[in-house]
């Protein structure tokens, strides 16, 4: 059980460093649109880049999250009981792992938005 949630956070911080590359990914798509003067598509891509890049802090965080939780879940005995993995994960700093029903949310739907948060 432990392994799938790992797994599914795993899809899910690949989700938000996607979303956090298509972001910089349209900036430059701004940049590089003719129909707008330069000042304009300097503004509008500077603040689509420091959106998408405000992500890198949660990304970063997941990451630390669930690496501590992966060297805690190796100190285990081979049979310790699944409740020791949960208290592993109800253990971490980060509500999206900590919280059972904010884990993995790259299985719900998109609105279209990116969402990094």
């Amino acid at each position: 059980m432990s392994l799938q949630k790992l797994a599914r956070e795993l899809d899910e911080t690949a989700r938000q460093t996607a979303a956090m590359v298509e972001g910089i990914s349209d900036a430059l798509e701004v940049l590089a649109d003719k129909s707008l003067n330069c000042e304009q598509a300097k503004r509008k891509a500077v603040t689509m880049i420091v959106n998408a890049l405000q992500g890198q802090d949660r990304i970063e965080q997941r990451c630390q999250n669930m690496a501590l939780a992966v060297r805690q879940f190796a100190l285990l005995p081979p049979t310790a009981p699944d409740s020791d993995y949960d208290e592993i994960w109800a253990n971490l700093v980060l509500d999206e792992l900590r919280v059972p029903a904010l884990s993995g949310v790259a299985a719900t739907p998109s609105n279209g938005d990116v969402d990094l948060f």
